[in-house]
């Protein structure tokens, strides 16, 4: 409650919310005013978390690529279909041609790693995935285009200049101002890194993503400083 006000969420309204989530499995009940994240939401929840390995997921690209053929798959059946279009963001697919859908096989474990994600994360059984290596030119010359590497790049340096101006004057701010920017920024910033293709050379700048990645670690750990403190003031106020 303490953390909502800081967003003007009214203790009703986040009670309301808190209960609709634990209905669908999202989160469940620990104890009295307490909870964690439910059945249903523990393998999306597992893949965010990982979003601090990141660089650590990737290997030297040999030009092949993952493929995910999706046309068994019912795309009026909205609430399946948006778990495996997220899957497939996620993981960094785009779609080259309909019901296509690739990314570079440069993700460790190859193929059946990737395999195992996608399911996990709502990608139905009925859509095979497989690899290719021998793409013709036009073929692969349109993958290669799927991702606009100079904007890419571009986004990791401007996040990751807008994380270092934030460090530089979060002691200029009042702790609750603080708490509440750093969590705006700091969710911005991993959901970003959570929806990174993680491209290789040559199809994006791998030292500028690493250098965003290190700085959203940063970010993270003074976020979570920050909010230590502010909740632990709210718990001493409580009578």
């Amino acid at each position: 409650m303490a953390a909502c006000a800081l967003f003007g969420i009214r203790e009703n309204n986040a009670r309301v919310a808190l209960v609709r989530l634990s209905a669908t499995g999202m989160i469940e009940g620990t104890g009295r005013g307490a909870y964690r994240i439910g059945p249903s939401s523990s393998d999306l929840a597992e893949e965010v978390r990982a979003w601090r390995a990141a660089e650590s997921r990737v290997r030297k690209w040999n030009g092949a690529w993952l493929v995910v053929h999706s046309a068994a798959l019912l795309r009026s059946d909205r609430a399946a279909w948006r778990r495996c279009d997220r899957a497939l963001r996620m993981l960094g697919f785009r779609e080259l041609e309909k019901d296509l859908f690739v990314r570079p096989d440069n993700l460790v474990g190859g193929v059946k790693s990737v395999r195992a994600r996608l399911r996990k994360l709502g990608l139905a059984a009925e859509a095979p995935v497989f690899t290719a290596d021998d793409l013709d030119e036009e073929l692969d010359a349109r993958a290669r285009a799927l991702w606009t590497s100079d904007a890419l790049t571009e986004s990791y340096a401007r996040t990751r200049r807008e994380l270092e101006r934030w460090l530089q004057r979060m002691r200029t701010l009042e702790p609750e101002v603080a708490a509440r920017e750093s969590f705006l920024l700091g969710s911005d910033a991993i959901r970003q890194l959570v929806f990174d293709p993680l491209l290789p050379d040559p199809l994006v700048d791998v030292s500028e993503r690493r250098a965003f990645v290190d700085v959203v670690k940063r970010f993270d750990e003074a976020g979570h400083a920050i909010w230590r403190t502010v909740l632990g003031a709210s718990a001493k106020e409580v009578p």
